[in-house]
């Protein structure tokens, strides 16, 4: 007969002790490489959505109506910005064709409630959308005495074989622009987003080390003539997490505000990992 052998207790007991002791040993090199992997992937995560708040605040401001740019300081705790959108724009006809006395011109001052377009749209579903012109005064683009109000959008308008217009605005009701703009060019405003607020509240750190602060996207609502004095907030969260955030606006002296700069820094914090960016952007304000 042979004889089966095995492990002794102590063996085992051995054997036990030193992959134990190798173990430890490999998760005190390993865990700060985990710690460290894991700290550097939370960082670019919040880099990356800080990056990309800032980035659609800019883009949607170099789209919107030109001069309509509201900044509000309400404390260190509360500030915003306020800009009216764009979804199109175009030339208008400023006299009638010399050639056979005909079109429809828009003249700034002077009561209009149809005008020629020399360009094409990019869509023609806009009734209800508005129509500012020659946004030279600031608040002139809040203003609804001074904006007109799309009813329908007619087609290309031909005398004989002469375009004329590649489209015909019908707006709902006569309407005064402001005088003195001899651009010749309009922007339409969707009715949806009659102008759009980003307001960042209570930014600052918990006890964990994260961030308090909240950026809003605040739209659907009816401007006021003036800036608001206590910003708004509501449903739509742009970023949260937001330990530190500060809103810098400067224009160009004149009435007409021809460049501005603006600059945004956003600081997200979660856990005790954070990051802040700062970017800026120049503002054409030239109608």
């Amino acid at each position: 007969m042979t004889r089966q052998r095995g492990f002794t207790l102590v063996e085992l007991i051995v054997v036990m002790v030193v992959v134990g002791v190798i173990a430890g040993v490999m998760v005190l090199q390993i865990r700060p490489a985990m710690q460290s992997y894991l700290a550097v992937r939370q960082r670019a995560n919040l880099t990356s959505q800080a990056d990309a708040a800032l980035r659609r605040i800019i883009a949607e401001v170099h789209a919107a109506v030109p001069n309509s740019l509201r900044y509000t300081w309400a404390s260190q705790q509360a500030q915003c910005i306020e800009f009216v959108p764009t979804s199109d724009g175009g030339r208008f006809r400023t006299d009638i064709d010399t050639t056979n006395g005909k079109g429809n011109p828009l003249v700034p001052g002077a009561a209009t409630q149809k005008f020629d377009v020399l360009t094409d749209l990019a869509s023609t579903s806009l009734q209800g959308d508005l129509v500012v012109v020659g946004n030279v005064n600031r608040d002139d683009a809040y203003d609804p005495a001074k904006v007109g109000t799309i009813d329908t959008v007619d087609g290309q308008s031909l005398d004989g074989t002469t375009v004329l217009a590649q489209h015909t605005i019908n707006l709902k009701t006569a309407t005064t622009f402001p005088a003195g703009y001899e651009g010749g060019r309009f922007v339409v405003v969707p009715h949806s987003e009659r102008a759009v607020t980003y307001t960042c509240t209570n930014p600052g750190l918990d006890a964990n080390g994260t961030g308090t602060g909240t950026i809003y996207r605040v739209t659907g609502y009816t401007p006021g003539t003036t800036p608001w004095k206590a910003c708004p907030t509501g449903p739509a969260i742009l970023v949260s997490k937001v330990s530190d955030c500060n809103i810098l606006y400067h224009e160009s002296e004149g009435a007409t505000q021809q460049s501005g700069y603006l600059q945004l820094r956003l600081g997200l914090a979660d856990g005790g990992e954070a990051a802040r960016l700062t970017m800026g952007a120049h503002v054409e304000n030239v109608p």
